[in-house]
């Protein structure tokens, strides 16, 4: 049998204030967040939400040097942004702190130099990397090499972000301080260490045992790890931002992020009422984390071993961690700006902030990973929203006002088909429950938007405006129950798209009905004055499209060119300009060309340099046919030292560029030279 409880906790994962909010973060995690806090809400649950910016990760510090300026500055720009952002959206947290306040600097504090003071950490001597030009030991993520995985040659010391493994600084190849590009040493430094491994036999019982309702991507991923047995895990770093470690030799180290950050739960409460404890020290309370599937391991293993250290906090009931969502077909990537931001949508999509919230829910990657594509945007939006939703809701209210002045008719005698309809909209209540309270928020959605389906198909089959003129008693009927349909439609869309509701309930003339009236075909009493209808949603155009994927193909072109640039290779070593003019370089036309035979590389050209003809091998052979280049102007170094290859004497060298992909491109005149001119 179920637990029952007398109050809800629900976080949500705190973002990193290093960048704004995209469409990843609200399919991954505060979307379904927000649906969990007002279902419960519009139940009249005692619930809480809290949230709030991560504002000391070693990111936040490496966007600070890539800017000159301060990580404060980073974290109070982005703090901002993103709540603001959050705000626009709907999102209905109780709180939004941030892990820079000052209760947040105490409870860290505090829950640190309990265990310290308990014996609960352990100290370690290690080695670790150290930067000699910048004298400052890195953090895993100040260390970029090639992953040992999949060969990405630009993987985090924690982290490789194309494959998703998780790493260390030593399995990197070929190590570099991200903050000079300077090879790391090696040298000695002391932090503590939370021992996982006591806690294990704990951890499995806990979550193995008793949480196997858990998501299967949850349980399986804690499961593994458990499986492989924990180690003890830092909970210091060597920087210069963050909150300092409160014990006496430890200058110049902070408690590690992701030590740190949770902890931001519990000041966010604190901040948020005097109450807090029994929010987090209750047996009677439910503590739900809201995650994406890269927190799970700090979430469900780290977090709550840090929880039963400390003694007297309850631990999460669970944790419904959905997989990513790409964008086009891609993986959303910050850094390389493949993203739909919040805030830019927010501004080029403005009154349409429910549109993103049903689109996300709707494809959302709750059990594998999905994709947001525009084309699909505009499908749901078009197809659904306006078609269905809007269309139901418009005509009821239109028909209301034209047939009856805006005055919601008597109900008559229902018919079997007005009974068939009642009872399939009366089972709707318990599977959106269900389905929200299984953290099942895709099903929910459908199961809301029902309302509004059998809705549309109701008014399709009784058609009103036709038995108007022959049956107008029939028609108050179907009005009647038209309008009870739209009022429930209000309540159970308003999770979701919270905005929608509330017009709904504008134009119904309505207070909000609250959940337990959910089902009820009595919302509305009889000659109850509705408002004006309006339409609920706009169709969205393909020129409207056009613009977002013109705008993601900017973004693909430029980070392409990125791409070659980070290819380029360095710049040789100086050479004098009496170096330089030493070599001859002409311009030459192609005579004839013709593949060396037991090769697959090299042709033979015969040119005429303006000086004489000669032979000459070059390795093209696999990027021009020979007939392309017969008649073609190119230049070559003509006093390049002879060489025989393949029993031919080549006499010079044909200057070419290398692209990114690989492919060779002759140098040439942009227009008709003379052979023999000289270049210089």
């Amino acid at each position: 049998m179920a637990k029952e409880f007398r109050r809800y906790l629900v976080t949500s994962a705190l973002p990193y204030a290093n960048g704004p909010v995209h469409i990843g973060h609200l399919a991954g995690v505060y979307i379904p967040s927000d649906i969990y806090t007002r279902y419960l809400r519009l139940k009249g649950c005692d619930v809480i939400s809290v949230c709030g910016s991560d504002e000391h990760g070693v990111p936040i510090t490496i966007k600070a040097r890539r800017e000159g300026v301060t990580p404060q500055e980073i974290v109070d720009r982005y703090h901002e942004l993103i709540k603001r952002s959050f705000e626009r959206l709907g999102m209905s947290f109780d709180i939004y702190s941030r892990t820079s306040s000052p209760t947040h600097a105490v409870t860290a504090s505090e829950f640190f130099r309990k265990l310290y003071d308990e014996g609960k950490f352990i100290e370690r001597t290690s080695m670790q990397f150290y930067d000699e030009e910048a004298q400052t030991f890195l953090a895993d993520r100040y260390i970029t090499g090639t992953c040992p995985r999949c060969g990405n040659d630009r993987a985090y010391g924690d982290q490789c972000e194309k494959c998703g493994s998780t790493l260390s600084p030593d399995e990197l190849v070929d190590p570099r301080s991200a903050v000079s590009g300077a090879v790391p040493v090696k040298r000695e430094t002391k932090h503590w260490y939370l021992p996982l491994d006591r806690y294990e036999e704990f951890l499995r019982e806990w979550i193995l045992d008793g949480h196997k309702e858990w998501r299967a991507n949850v349980y399986g991923q804690c499961k593994s790890w458990l499986d492989g047995g924990l180690q003890p895990r830092a909970v210091s770093r060597d920087l210069d931002w963050g909150i300092p470690v409160p014990v006496e030799g430890a200058e110049g180290k902070v408690l590690y992020v992701w030590f740190d950050a949770p902890i931001g739960y519990i000041s966010a409460t604190k901040d948020l009422t005097p109450d807090w404890e029994k929010y987090w020290k209750s047996e009677d309370t439910k503590m739900v984390h809201f995650i994406g599937k890269d927190n799970i391991v700090f979430h469900c293993i780290v977090f709550p071993a840090m929880l039963k250290a400390h003694g007297g906090y309850i631990l999460p009931e669970n944790v419904p961690a959905n997989e990513f969502l790409n964008l086009e077909g891609e993986k959303i990537s910050t850094s390389r700006n493949w993203a739909v931001w919040l805030h830019e949508y927010l501004d080029e999509f403005p009154g349409k902030e429910d549109v993103l919230r049903y689109v996300l829910c709707a494809s959302a990657p709750e059990a594998k990973d999905n994709d947001f594509t525009w084309k699909d945007f505009q499908a749901r939006n078009n197809n659904e929203l306006v078609a269905v939703l809007g269309n139901f809701v418009n005509r009821a209210l239109v028909l209301t006002q034209k047939y009856y002045g805006g005055e919601v008719p008597e109900c008559g005698a229902l018919t079997d088909y007005d009974r068939a309809t009642i009872g399939e909209l009366s089972q709707i209540k318990g599977a959106l429950e269900n389905a929200i309270e299984n953290y099942k928020f895709r099903e929910a959605l459908k199961e809301a938007m029902n309302f509004a389906r059998i809705g549309n198909k109701y008014l399709a089959d009784t058609e009103p405006w036709k038995v108007v003129k022959s049956d107008p008693e029939r028609v108050k009927t179907i009005l009647n129950i038209a309008l009870q349909i739209t009022a429930n439609t209000a309540v159970a869309i308003e999770p979701f798209m919270p905005f929608s509701a509330a017009r709904i309930l504008g134009m119904l003339a309505a207070e909000p009905f609250g959940w337990e009236r959910l089902g009820s075909m009595e919302m509305l009493a009889a000659g109850h004055r509705i408002g004006e209808p309006a339409l609920l949603f706009e169709k969205i155009e393909d020129e409207v499209i056009d613009r977002q994927l013109a705008k993601l193909a900017a973004t693909k072109e430029l980070n392409a060119r990125a791409e070659a640039e980070k290819n380029v290779e360095k710049q040789k070593d100086t050479v004098q300009f009496d170096d330089f003019g030493r070599m001859d370089i002409r311009v030459a036309t192609v005579l004839a060309a013709e593949k060396v035979a037991k090769t697959k590389k090299l042709l033979k050209l015969t040119v005429d340099t303006g000086i004489d003809r000669r032979e000459i091998v070059s390795g093209i052979a696999e990027h021009y046919a020979p007939e392309e280049l017969v008649g073609r102007q190119v230049l070559v170094l003509v006093n390049l030292a002879p060489r025989t290859l393949k029993g031919i004497e080549s006499r010079g060298m044909i200057l070419m560029a290398e692209d990114a992909d690989g492919k060779l491109r002759l140098l040439q005149p942009d227009a008709a030279a003379m052979n023999g001119a000289v270049v210089g």
